[in-house]
């Protein structure tokens, strides 16, 4: 019996090893891969946010570009379609070949849809139109925080984030449609001093010959 008994038990703690090595492997593999599927995400999420701001700071400077693809789309449509059959060919040997009317219809589909979303970004104003607008309406230099906060309150469904506001005023100063001044580490932003105009400029022309 002791013989009978000695192998087994031997052979039992042998699976009993064996089985807990591969449960502390396994563990340190789960986390090994959770741990890269964590940093994964957070690489998602900031590229995301990278992305919304970059499409925000692209319609505040009045870029139009067609949107970018996707990968496996662009990899798609770069496949060759497959050749089409030619047509059974009449005992005349002329082909059996009828125009097909469904490429001018998906082409003027297409172009009518064009038509429709560019009529429906002419109607709503830019980010720049926006700005200059709320700098002319007031009588004190504005933060680019501040300006961003009015925006956002007036036009809740755009998400104007501050980034880009700030973005778009030194734009606007760097065409001489704004005005900067700095208090201390603050910056602020005014409209444009009026130009005098044609009648003015007349009215004052006679003073000047008169002296």
């Amino acid at each position: 019996m002791l013989e009978t008994t000695t192998p087994a038990t031997e052979l039992a703690s042998q699976y009993i090893t064996q089985v807990t090595g591969d449960l502390e492997t396994n563990l340190k593999e789960q986390e090994r891969i959770s741990a890269e599927i964590a940093s994964l995400q957070e690489q998602l999420a900031a590229l995301q946010h990278d992305h919304s701001v970059l499409v925000s700071m692209q319609q505040a400077l009045g870029i139009t570009t067609a949107p970018a693809k996707p990968a496996q789309e662009s990899r798609t449509a770069a496949l060759p379609s497959p050749r089409r059959k030619k047509a059974a060919a009449s005992p005349g040997g002329k082909q059996k070949g009828g125009t097909s009317t469904a490429a001018p219809g998906r082409q003027a589909a297409r172009k009518s849809a064009a038509k429709t979303a560019g009529a429906g970004k002419a109607a709503q104003p830019t980010l720049v139109e926006l700005i200059r607008r709320h700098l002319a309406e007031q009588q004190e230099p504005r933060s680019a925080a501040e300006i961003s906060t009015a925006l956002n309150q007036a036009h809740p469904d755009r998400d104007i984030a501050a980034k880009v506001v700030r973005v778009t005023l030194e734009g606007l100063v760097a065409k001489s449609q704004a005005e900067r001044t700095k208090q201390g580490r603050s910056v602020f932003y005014t409209a444009p001093a009026p130009k005098p105009t044609a009648a003015a400029e007349a009215g004052a022309q006679p003073q000047d010959a008169g002296r």
